[in-house]
């Protein structure tokens, strides 16, 4: 309608009564509609350049940092039968008190009184060595007599073979004079007869000396050499003694630990969450579990995130991150941290250095000390879900990275403390230079 002509004539026809002029006419919703579209495009618009934080997502649990603090499994040092339960699960034990008591089901130390018998057995290898060592002790005594014996003996035969040898020689002197006096028919025979035959007494006499000097060194050093041997063999069952001995002190000392072995007691302060293995006269192996304790140390809370593979590059040690605990209520926008609701602060503080699952890597976040206190009601094993916060990026381009499915990225490359420390430069040697 042009509106040419000063009659109107929607003042002279109610527009609502004719159905052509309604149908040309825009719809109220039309407008309404139209206008609220065109803010929300320009509310994206916008948007897109917001800034917005780039993340990591993990999922995990609550745990201890300290290894010590997390849940362990009590193991039995030895193979036994269970006689008594001492604690229920439940219970709050302390450090050294008793969990279960074992009886004993291997046959060798059936006997109450073996520790007794052992006692017994040290105690005559004891005095056996002892009566070895005064026998050693004789023995050696005996070769320093012999040896002793032996000396004056030879001295004493030696004496005696220089006298006979003097008096071999003087016969020989008075033997070789008679002689050469016989010779010119000075003496008569019978007295050179009687010369010489002096003369060969003597010298019998002297070879006879000589032959028990040897046979005296002989006989003695024979004397010596069977006390050493003796003394050497009486050594030796010393020292086989001995070596028995400290077996059986072994096996004592060894027999004293086991019989400790059938009282199974708490490693640390904590409560006792979960049986292994139930009722009486059950028999269990060598290193096998038989109940789970869960230290009571809430002030040792950490969260065990594990993230993916490809993002792992991108974490470095101090990086906030924001948690989720499980039962506790929360509105997280993990690209706009400030106004989540709900969640918890943390700080980066291992990354491990291998995957501890099929390309996810597992990192330990602490709690952030600037930030809101975690719950004190927290248990170990706790299910949560965490953001490591990273740089800021504008909306547009976190929807295009998520889009292509490419990596949060940064602008700069983040620090290893381990790597640094590694290749820090040595200034001293470039100080001795100058």
């Amino acid at each position: 309608m042009l509106n040419l002509s000063p009659n109107r004539v929607n003042k002279i026809i109610e527009q609502e009564k004719l159905y052509s002029l309604r149908a040309i006419k825009v719809p109220k919703a039309g407008k309404v509609l139209a206008r609220i579209l065109a803010v929300i495009g320009a509310l994206f618009l916008i948007i897109l350049f917001v800034p917005w934080q780039q993340n990591i997502r993990g999922t995990g649990k609550v745990t201890a940092f300290n290894p010590g603090n997390r849940p362990q499994t009590v193991e039995t040092a030895i193979a036994g039968r269970i006689q008594k339960w001492h604690v229920q699960e439940g219970e709050y034990v302390d450090k050294g008190d008793t969990i279960i008591t074992l009886s004993e089901i291997r046959e060798k130390f059936f006997d109450p009184e073996l520790l007794k018998r052992l006692a017994e057995q040290i105690d005559a290898k004891e005095k056996s060595i002892s009566a070895k060592i005064q026998k050693a002790q004789a023995l050696a005594r005996q070769i320093s007599a012999l040896r002793a014996a032996l000396e004056n003996k030879v001295d004493q035969t030696k004496a005696k073979l220089e006298a006979e040898r003097v008096r071999f020689l003087n016969m020989e002197n008075q033997f070789q004079r008679n002689k050469k006096l016989f010779e010119a028919g000075n003496i008569p025979l019978t007295k050179y007869q009687d010369i010489e035959y002096k003369y060969q007494n003597a010298q019998a006499e002297y070879l006879n000396v000589q032959i028990e000097l040897d046979r005296v060194q002989a006989e003695y050093l024979d004397k010596i050499s069977k006390a050493e041997s003796d003394r050497s063999n009486t050594e030796a069952e010393i020292f086989e003694t001995q070596a028995e001995l400290a077996k059986l002190r072994n096996e004592y000392a060894n027999m004293e630990i086991r019989n400790r072995q059938y009282q199974i007691v708490a490693p640390q302060d904590g409560v006792v969450v979960k049986a292994m293995k139930a009722g009486l006269g059950e028999t269990i192996k060598e290193g096998e579990a038989v109940c789970t304790i869960m230290p009571m140390t809430a002030t040792d809370i950490a969260a065990e995130m594990y993230i993916r593979a490809m993002d792992v590059p991108l974490v470095s040690k101090g990086r906030k991150v924001r948690i989720i605990f499980d039962g506790w209520p929360a509105l997280q926008f993990s690209g706009w941290p400030s106004v989540s609701v709900g969640t918890f602060g943390g700080t980066v503080r291992v990354i491990d250095y291998v995957n501890s699952k099929p390309g996810e890597f597992r990192i330990l976040v602490v709690p952030d000390s600037t930030d809101t206190a975690w719950p004190k009601q927290l248990r170990l094993g706790s299910g949560i879900k965490g953001w490591v916060m990273l740089d800021d990026v504008p909306v547009w381009y976190e929807i295009w990275r998520q889009l292509n499915g490419f990596p949060p990225s940064l602008y700069q490359e983040p620090l290893d403390e381990v790597l640094q420390k590694k290749q820090v430069p040595d200034n001293s040697l470039k100080d001795e230079g100058k």
